[in-house]
C-alpha cells in the first residue's frame, strides 16, 4: 500500500522541475514507516528514486541547448512592394524561450525568498518622445534639431544630402505627387529632405478628389485650392516641368497659381482637361518667361486663347502638342505667319478610334514660318496639301529636319510629289515614318536627297492591298542606305520573292549592318535563305517579326525578341 501511495506522488506532478531526489530525512522517516513492506517494495522505490536522478540529469543536458528562434513570418517580394506572410494559424503554438524570472525561488525559513528580501522592484521608467505636429512639418527642418532627436538613430547617421539623393531615384521613377507629400510626414529628417526645392522641378498632379458621376461639394473645392495654395508657396519655387491629368475643374485657378509663383516654368502639358480660358494663357505668358513646351493634346481649351498666347509669346515656344479639331486650322495659319520662329517639335495626333482624318496644310507657308522645325509628327492624321495665296510655290524647305512622321492606320494619299515638297530640301533626315503610305513608290523615296537615313517605316496595315502604288524597287532602297540604315519595316508590302533576297543581300554586305537592330517583314515573301543570309552578319539584330510570312516553314511564322531568341531561330533555318 505505501509503495502504491508513493507513486501516485510521483505521477501526480506535472511541473519537470518538481521532480527531485528526496533528501536523507525524507527517507529515514520513510524506512522508519515502511518495515512491514516486503523486500521486492524497497527495490522498487530505490530504483524509482535513481530513475527520477537520471531525469533531471537529462534535463539539465536538454537546458544548455540554445534552441534558434524560428520567424513567424515569410517576406516575398511583388512587383512595388514587400509582402509579409504570417506563418501562424489560430491554433499554433510557438515554442518561446523562458524568462530568467519564471525559474522557482528557494524559500529561507520563515517562507520568504532570499531575492524579495533584499532587492526591491523599480517601476520602469517611460522615455519621452517629443511629438512632432503639423507645424513642425510644415516649416524647413535644422539639422543640428535633427541631429538632436535621440529615438531616430539611424537618422542621426544618414546625412540629409544622400536623402535627397535616394529620394531624386523615387520622383524620377514615381512622381513627385504623392511620394514627396506622404515622405514628409514620416518624421523631421524625411520632412525636410522631401521640401528640398531640387526634388520639385518637374510635378505632375492627378485629378482624384471626387468619385465619378457625383458633384463635387464647396467644401471640397475649398480644400483644393488650399493645397494648390500651399504647394505653390512652399514647394513649387524651382518648377521647370508642370503637367496637369483629368481636371475638369479649377484648371483656371490652377494655372494661374503656378504662373504666379514658378517664374521659371518651362514645360506646361494638359492632359485630358477642361476649361483653359485665354486669361489663364494671357497670365501664362505674362508670368513664364521662360515657357518653351506647350503640350494641350486631349484637351479642351480655348483655341483663340492658344493663338492669342503664341502671336505675344510665340517667340519663346519650341515644342508644341495639340490634338486635331475643328479649329487646328487657326493654329496652323498662326505658325505659319512665323509667330514661332524658334520651334523645333510640332505634333498634332488624333485618337486612334477616331476614323479617317484628314488636315489641310500649305507645307510651303510652314516651312517659311518655323524655318528651324527639327521634327514633325502628325499622328493618325492624313495631311491634304493645299496653297494659300502670296505664298511661293518653291522654298527652301526644313533644313533642320530630322524626322518626319505621317504614320496612319488607313489610307494615306499623299503621293511621291507631295513627299518631295515637303523633303526636298532637309539632307539631314535621320528617321522618316511612312506607315500607311501606299501611294509612295520606292522610286520616290529614291529621288529624295537623304543621305544619313537610319529609321525607314513603310509598313501597311490595313486589310487590302489592291491600292498600293509600289510592287517593286525594294532593293534600290536597301543599295542607297545599306551604310546608314538601322531599323527597318516592310509590313504587307507585296514585293516579290527575287527583290526582297536581293535587298536582303544589300543589307547583309552593307557597312552598317553590324548596327542594325530591328526588322519587321511581316506579311512579306521573304524566303529562309535570304532570312538567313542576313541574320548571319547581323549580331546585333534584337527584333524581328516574321509572322504571316507565307516562304516561311512552319513553327517559324512570329515575333523574335533578342538575340538569344533570334540565334535560335539562326539554328533551326541552318
Amino acid at each position: 500500500m505505501n509503495y502504491l501511495k508513493i507513486m501516485q506522488v510521483s505521477n501526480s506532478s506535472t511541473e519537470p522541475e518538481s521532480l527531485q531526489a528526496p533528501s536523507a530525512e525524507m527517507s529515514t522517516s520513510r524506512a522508519g514507516t515502511s518495515q512491514n513492506t516486503p523486500a521486492k517494495g524497497k527495490g522498487l522505490l530505490k530504483r524509482k528514486a535513481g530513475s527520477l536522478k537520471d531525469d533531471n540529469s537529462k534535463k539539465k543536458k536538454r537546458k544548455n541547448v540554445k534552441r534558434t528562434v524560428r520567424p513567424n513570418y515569410t517576406i516575398q517580394e511583388g512587383e512595388d512592394m514587400l509582402l509579409i506572410i504570417s506563418n501562424i494559424s489560430s491554433g499554433d503554438s510557438i515554442w518561446k524561450p523562458k524568462r530568467k524570472g519564471c525559474k522557482k525561488k528557494k524559500l529561507n525559513k520563515k517562507g520568504k525568498s532570499k531575492t524579495s528580501a533584499n532587492k526591491t522592484k523599480k517601476a520602469p521608467v517611460k522615455a519621452k518622445i517629443p511629438k512632432v505636429t503639423e507645424e513642425t512639418t510644415d516649416k524647413n527642418v535644422d539639422l543640428d534639431n535633427v541631429n538632436a532627436v535621440r529615438f531616430d538613430h539611424w537618422g542621426q547617421s544618414l546625412p540629409i544630402e544622400v536623402l535627397v539623393k535616394i529620394f531624386q531615384f523615387a520622383v524620377h521613377q514615381d512622381g513627385a505627387v504623392p511620394f514627396l507629400c506622404r515622405a514628409g510626414r514620416v518624421c523631421r529628417l524625411w520632412n525636410g529632405a522631401a521640401s528640398s526645392p531640387v526634388l520639385w522641378r518637374s510635378v505632375s498632379v492627378g485629378y482624384c478628389w471626387i468619385e465619378p458621376g457625383k458633384s463635387q461639394l464647396p467644401g471640397t473645392e475649398q480644400k483644393i485650392r488650399n493645397t494648390v495654395d500651399w504647394l505653390a508657396e512652399n514647394r513649387l519655387s524651382q518648377l521647370r516641368e508642370f503637367s496637369l491629368c483629368h481636371w475638369k475643374k479649377h484648371v483656371d485657378y490652377v494655372i494661374q497659381k503656378v504662373s504666379q509663383s514658378c517664374p521659371n516654368l518651362q514645360s506646361l502639358k494638359l492632359s485630358y482637361c477642361t476649361g483653359m480660358t485665354e486669361t489663364a494663357f494671357q497670365i501664362l505668358g505674362a508670368d513664364c518667361r521662360s515657357l518653351e513646351n506647350i503640350n494641350v493634346q486631349h484637351s479642351e481649351f480655348n483655341v483663340d486663347g492658344l493663338v492669342s498666347f503664341l502671336e505675344a509669346y510665340g517667340n519663346q515656344i519650341k515644342k508644341i502638342y495639340f490634338t486635331h479639331s475643328t479649329k487646328s486650322d487657326k493654329l496652323l495659319s498662326a505658325l505659319s505667319k512665323s509667330c514661332c520662329p524658334e520651334l523645333r517639335l510640332l505634333e498634332i495626333n488624333t485618337k486612334l478610334d477616331g476614323g479617317y482624318c484628314q488636315l489641310p496644310i500649305c507645307f510651303q507657308a510652314l516651312q517659311i514660318g518655323c524655318p528651324k522645325l527639327q521634327t514633325f509628327r502628325l499622328m493618325n492624321v492624313t495631311p491634304v496639301p493645299k496653297m494659300i495665296r502670296n505664298t511661293p510655290s518653291s522654298t527652301s524647305g526644313f533644313p533642320m529636319l530630322e524626322e518626319l512622321c505621317i504614320a496612319t492606320s488607313s489610307h494615306s494619299f499623299m503621293t511621291d510629289s507631295d513627299l518631295t515638297n515637303v523633303l526636298h530640301g532637309s539632307p539631314h533626315l535621320r528617321v522618316l515614318d511612312l506607315r500607311g503610305a501606299s501611294r509612295i513608290t520606292a522610286t520616290g523615296l529614291y529621288a529624295l536627297p537623304l543621305e544619313k537615313l537610319e529609321c525607314l517605316y513603310w509598313g501597311l496595315y490595313f486589310n487590302s492591298n489592291t491600292m498600293v502604288a509600289s510592287k517593286k524597287g525594294i532593293h534600290m532602297l536597301a543599295q542607297k542606305w545599306s551604310s546608314t540604315l538601322r531599323e527597318l519595316d516592310l509590313a504587307n508590302q507585296p514585293f516579290s520573292e527575287e527583290d526582297m533576297e536581293i535587298a536582303m543581300g544589300h543589307l547583309a554586305h552593307g557597312a552598317g549592318v553590324d548596327l542594325f537592330r530591328s526588322l519587321n517583314l511581316s506579311g512579306t515573301k521573304i524566303s529562309s535563305s535570304a532570312l538567313r543570309l542576313f541574320i548571319t552578319q547581323a549580331p546585333a539584330l534584337k527584333y524581328l517579326n516574321l509572322s504571316s510570312c507565307r516562304y516561311l516553314p512552319r513553327g517559324l511564322k512570329r515575333v523574335y525578341h533578342g538575340q538569344e531568341d533570334i540565334q535560335l531561330l539562326l539554328d533551326k533555318l541552318g
